[in-house]
């Protein structure tokens, strides 16, 4: 089992986590009859939990189920053939995240794109986008923001900051994604069972504990808030099956440090001075009222949707089966074009281009191990 934990911040210290952990589980299976099952909704801790072994170590006691927590996993078909069509139009610079470099649109990624010579830029930080419509003031600068509560605030930073220095080429490309609309339709569509939610680290920072209460008072359903280290991963599951034992729900804050009861204030000002809530298409799920945020008008000036018309025609069918992986319905292995058409250096779906894809994950670390 030791050997089992690597690159986990202190094998010595996880060892012990991983057999309360199992003894919790136990408990758990002799008193319900089957095994826990947790869904962790951000993609880093998808990627954690494999990297360390932590899900190899528990696959026997514990079903982790990989949700809809990747933000390039959950941008649909439609939104990447016309984040390509975008930046096949003539005058424009493109910035965006590394991540979308790569992820398959209907008939080529913004990497063929940038081959045949657009002009495409990877960002690692995205307020860097201003810098570059300063410098190239005769072209069209936009930025594709993809991305959850964490990516946000960002992007408002970004329209902010253009608009104090009074720049005019410059604008953002909205595809952002909200967590609570998405984890609303899992439950609604129950076509998993779960016994609660390893919730995101980093989104929790921006909402805060108390944006989850709805888990409990609508769902009666349990979510430990958590962050990234083996320890911390092990904790929360931990606490997830004790409180599933005493068959009540609750929000427990495992990630106390960085994440209040209400969340960043400046953030959520931010927020509401800057964007409004609009309809978003995830992949595999379609449309879910309410569940992105979108520029407000007064600030169409830098709403790329508002200024630019793309054309693309229906999203090309393949047999990726990410859209099922997304909402917890497979896991990658059981995909039939995983690991033979589908690897990283040749990627059918976004789950195995992203750094936080579960596709990834899986191929990366866990594939000789299922």
């Amino acid at each position: 089992m030791l050997e089992m934990l690597k690159q986990s911040n202190n094998p010595e210290i996880c060892k012990p986590l991983v057999e309360a952990v199992i003894a919790k589980s136990k408990e758990f299976q002799k008193k319900f009859g089957r095994k826990p099952a947790f869904m962790e909704v951000c993609g880093s801790h998808t990627m954690s939990l494999a990297r360390t072994g932590v899900k190899q170590c528990l696959k026997e006691d514990v079903n982790l189920i990989s949700g809809p927590g990747c933000p390039v996993c959950v941008t649909d078909q439609r939104s990447i053939d016309a984040m390509v069509a975008l930046a096949e139009g003539e005058n424009r610079i493109i910035c965006t995240f590394g991540d979308m470099m790569r992820v398959p649109g209907s008939n080529k990624t913004l990497l063929d794109a940038k081959i045949a010579g657009k002009d495409i830029r990877v960002l690692y930080s995205p307020v860097d986008t201003i810098k570059v419509a300063e410098e190239n003031p005769d072209k069209e600068v936009i930025f594709l923001g993809v991305g959850f509560e964490t990516t946000i605030p960002i992007l408002t930073l970004m329209v902010g900051e253009a608009e104090k220095r009074g720049i005019k080429n410059f604008s953002i490309w909205m595809t952002t994604k909200l967590v609570e609309p998405v984890l609303r339709y899992l439950l609604d569509a129950g076509e998993v069972n779960l016994d609660g939610f390893l919730l995101p680290g980093h989104v929790s920072i921006v909402l805060g504990e108390n944006s989850y209460k709805y888990l409990v008072d609508e769902y009666n359903i349990s979510g430990v808030i958590t962050g990234f280290e083996t320890a911390e991963l092990l904790s929360g599951i931990y606490k997830l099956i004790d409180i599933a034992l005493t068959g009540r729900a609750a929000i427990e804050n495992n990630h106390p440090a960085v994440v209040s009861k209400t969340g960043n204030r400046v953030i959520h000002k931010w927020i509401d001075q800057y964007l409004t809530e609009c309809d978003e298409a995830w992949r595999g799920i379609g449309v879910i009222p309410k569940s992105g945020l979108d520029l407000k008008s007064e600030y169409d000036q830098f709403n790329a949707k508002k200024r630019f018309t793309v054309e693309i025609g229906e999203p090309r069918k393949t047999k990726c089966r990410c859209g099922e992986v997304i909402r917890g319905l497979i896991t990658p292995s059981e995909c039939q074009l995983f690991g033979k058409a589908c690897h990283p250096m040749n990627p059918i779906g976004p789950c195995m281009v992203s750094a936080e894809g579960s596709c990834a994950a899986f191929y990366q670390y866990m594939r000789e191990s299922y």
